[in-house]
């Protein structure tokens, strides 16, 4: 029996998105499947020696993304859709794949189903159209000229509207490919295939009533392998360690602030910049790395503080670590948010995040056990979602 061809596509705007679609890949059995990746590979460095065939696509640059979610601007317009969808076709058609797996590669939802392969998308549950959601206004223009409570009374009224605004470029390329309108929910857009998987647990973010093509699968959990710092083996084991890292959509720029705000704390910070910052100074407590292996300085540390994301979120409750977040996306809110309300972690909104802000935050939290208790109930949580298995199960009831 020949193998089934399983093809991802991972949209290089955030390392997240990469990241996923590279664990699920590695976990198929290459007895049964040939794999291959479809990526822009502006993160290759992180990723060595993928024992899977690779083809090279075009992602928007980092930037341009991240700016666009700033300020709450449609992430893709119909040109660059259009030209996914060119070469998402061109990759298929070559590979001729069974089962098509993507990670916020709108594009598939053109692309695929004109090739007729089946399409899983990999998404968050804070974005599935079966979410209970309170939408929590990010950090806009808005947010500074008018203030949070008056800038969520706007956001609240001009959501939907936008939201829909938000999937009119994917929808225009949908119908010239004679392809039926997705509807005006952003939510849907986000999450459109012919399975959706989310990359959650119930119990941090319900979905009541999901269809039965909507599925959880568990936490998709992954860090660099790199090799630890020369300053790994030299941290004191006297002082609390904070693991900080913003990743590589969250607000570098808040780096100083954080280290000042811990500076004068008696913990050890482990940081990584993720690349997108240079420090040339730092306080004597704080020791820097552009990556760390997160799932060992996870298992180090007693608090984590990340943009609020889910991957590091996850990585962090995974081991029963409280996170503070400090989120600026909707994406980060969202997520971050969830973690709030189950205790397992405090939100400093990012135009909040003063060193003093910081400072108190992190004080509380070292000193209220609840944190670590709230995170090991999601801790227990994660561990009977065996993430790997019900992927591959999936894939193999798909094909």
């Amino acid at each position: 029996m020949s193998k089934k061809r399983i093809l991802f596509f991972a949209e290089a705007v955030t390392l997240a998105h990469v990241a996923r679609p590279v664990v699920l890949a590695q976990a198929l059995n290459p007895d049964l499947y040939e794999v291959y990746l479809a990526w822009d590979p502006r993160y290759k460095k992180l990723f060595p020696d993928l024992p899977f065939s690779q083809r090279t696509i075009h992602s928007i640059p980092s930037d341009r993304f991240i700016n666009a979610l700033a300020k709450g601007k449609p992430l893709y317009d119909t040109k660059t859709l259009r030209d996914y969808v060119t070469e998402d076709l061109a990759v298929i058609e070559d590979i001729r794949p069974d089962l098509i797996v993507g990670d916020f590669r709108l594009s598939l939802a053109v692309s695929a189903p004109l090739s007729g392969a089946p399409y899983v998308a990999i998404s968050n549950a804070y974005w599935s159209p079966y979410a209970k959601q309170h939408y929590p206004v990010p950090e806009l223009r808005i947010t500074k000229t008018l203030g949070i409570a008056v800038a969520q009374t706007i956001f609240g009224v001009a959501r939907p509207t936008a939201f829909a605004l938000h999937t009119i470029p994917l929808n225009r390329v949908r119908r010239e490919h004679g392809l039926p309108h997705l509807g005006w929910d952003l939510r849907r857009v986000y999450t459109w295939a012919n399975h959706t998987l989310y990359a959650d647990v119930p119990g941090l973010i319900p979905t009541p009533n999901l269809p039965t093509h909507h599925r959880y699968i568990g936490p998709i959990l992954w860090s660099p392998r790199v090799p630890p710092p020369d300053w790994w083996s030299k941290l004191t084991p006297d002082k609390p360690v904070i693991y900080v890292t913003l990743g590589s959509s969250g607000r570098s720029d808040l780096l100083p602030a954080l280290f000042s705000a811990l500076a004068t704390m008696p913990v050890t910070v482990i940081a990584a910049t993720a690349g997108r910052m240079k420090i040339d100074t730092n306080p004597d407590n704080v020791f820097l790395a552009e990556y760390l292996p997160g799932d060992a300085a996870v298992a180090r540390a007693q608090l984590v503080i990340c943009n609020g994301g889910s991957p590091t979120t996850q990585q962090a409750l995974a081991q029963a670590k409280p996170v503070l977040g400090i989120p600026s996306n909707l994406d980060q809110h969202l997520n971050m948010q969830a973690v709030q309300r189950t205790g397992a972690g405090k939100l400093i909104r990012s135009e909040h995040a003063t060193a003093q802000n910081i400072h108190q935050a992190v004080a509380r939290m070292l000193a209220t056990p609840s944190y670590i208790e709230a995170a090991s109930k999601i801790a227990e949580e994660f561990s009977n979602y065996h993430t790997l298995d019900r992927f591959t199960a999936l894939v193999e009831d798909v094909i």
